[in-house]
């Protein structure tokens, strides 16, 4: 109670008071959420690959394509003379803030990519503190959310918040994919979950994937930012083929063992020839039918490295790991006492089921999907995540709030700021240098 009271009293508490009364946060990037750079493995100089806006799509294909190792479980950059990493500037927060922190990017003020940017100065508005009780954590999200080198990187943030703050359990804050990676950390590492955290706040997080956005993610790509900015990024066709090789987006394919209200659907409008015949038929593929339609449409699928003819078809080795991921996913218990809450998106028009082609312009090999432009019926969300899947954690929560906001707008709506500062029983508090001695005068 007296914690509580402290942190509202706004005219007595200073920002160095309230960095005492803190419990660390520790926030959690998803997809596509975090700075990756390309390290010479010789020399050790890097060059940010993503995110960037300047010479985005040379950089991309150059230093982040990628293909998947199945023996060792890892996506692997094509040049063998780099190695991708995550900067840990700033305690891990630079890498989760302003995703392209160039100053082309500040003076537009590109609003796709402040990621954490205003939720990081909400939180320093609040009292806390970089380092102290205050800290990010990006990963290279191109691998398994359950993957050896993420669960160990995750635990020490954990570890480091633990033992800067003095002791004091972590409030978790995850968005998007993020989520994901906790639950299968705690899947996998419940003890050491529950030695170090207190709380878990999750943002859009597709507990049971993203059934529009992920398909078409793998059959035609992902455009990152829409509106003039695209002309200056990653085509979407070169995310693309990044995607094919995540063990991450197939990890994000609808649930096929959730109960959903309608089973999410890819449908095709078919051209059919029987000699003279011609016919055209709606063909429709539910979760498990969809593997058969992946595999058909990137049969042919390859893509120009350094003068060499790579085939990137659907990867049957990744779609095996990611189905062991949704194994460790739905045997995620939280550790008694941990408070748990939800956040998700909803009143924005969602991709659920995906179209391609038309019957007036049908379909005729399955590779021509892959340069089809897709139709959408859509559900409830966040314009990613249905609320459906968001909502589906299976956890006993505290609170599940639905707030109307975007996918990645969700990072700086004030509703969102105001529920977490209720949860985290915290307030704005005013600096110190603020404060002057009042002067007395005798009269």
């Amino acid at each position: 109670m007296l914690r509580d009271y402290c942190c509202c009293c706004k005219s007595s508490l200073t920002a160095d008071d309230a960095v005492s009364d803190c419990d660390p946060v520790l926030l959690v990037s998803g997809i596509a959420g975090s700075i990756l750079n390309s390290k010479k493995k010789k020399s050790g100089s890097e060059t940010r690959v993503w995110v960037r806006i300047l010479l985005a799509n040379l950089e991309f294909k150059k230093k982040l394509w990628s293909m998947y190792n199945p023996e060792t479980g890892y996506t692997e950059t094509l040049d063998d003379s780099t190695e991708v990493v995550v900067p840990q500037d700033d305690y891990g927060l630079y890498a989760i803030d302003i995703l392209d922190p160039s100053l082309f990017v500040k003076l537009l003020h590109l609003t796709d990519l402040y990621h954490f940017h205003d939720m990081i100065d909400m939180l320093d508005g609040c009292g806390y503190k970089k380092g102290t009780t205050l800290f990010g954590y990006g990963y290279d999200f191109r691998q398994s959310n359950r993957i050896g080198q993420l669960m160990d990187g995750l635990k020490e943030k954990l570890e480091a918040a633990y033992k800067a703050s003095g002791g004091r359990k972590v409030t978790v804050i995850s968005h998007s994919m993020g989520g994901l990676l906790v639950s299968c950390f705690i899947s996998l590492h419940n003890d050491i979950f529950a030695k170090y955290v207190n709380k878990w706040i999750t943002i859009a997080t597709p507990f049971q994937g993203a059934p529009g956005c992920i398909n078409d993610s793998l059959l035609t790509g992902l455009q990152f930012v829409e509106g003039f900015e695209s002309f200056f990024f990653v085509s979407r066709w070169s995310m693309h083929q990044l995607l094919v090789e995540c063990p991450s987006i197939y990890e994000m394919l609808p649930n096929p063992g959730f109960n959903w209200k309608k089973q999410p659907v890819i449908q095709v409008w078919r051209k059919h020839s029987n000699g003279e015949e011609t016919s055209v038929e709606l063909e429709s593929y539910r979760s498990k039918g969809c593997i058969s339609l992946f595999e058909a449409a990137l049969k042919n699928n390859e893509l120009d490295y350094d003068g060499e003819t790579i085939a990137l078809p659907f990867n049957f080795e990744i779609h095996k790991w990611a189905k062991g991921t949704r194994e460790v996913l739905d045997q995620t218990q939280l550790p008694q006492g941990i408070q748990f809450y939800n956040i998700y998106g909803i009143s924005v028009d969602t991709p659920f089921d995906v179209r391609y082609g038309s019957e007036s312009f049908p379909i005729g090999d399955p590779s021509e999907i892959c340069h089809t432009l897709p139709e959408y019926s859509y559900v409830d969300g966040d314009g990613t995540v249905p609320s459906e899947s968001a909502l589906a954690d299976s956890f006993d929560a505290v609170e599940r709030v639905g707030v109307c906001a975007g996918h990645r707008a969700l990072l700086r709506d004030e509703k969102v700021f105001e529920l977490i500062k209720n949860w985290l029983g915290v307030s704005p508090v005013a600096k110190a240098k603020r404060y002057h001695a009042s002067k007395v005068m005798a009269i």
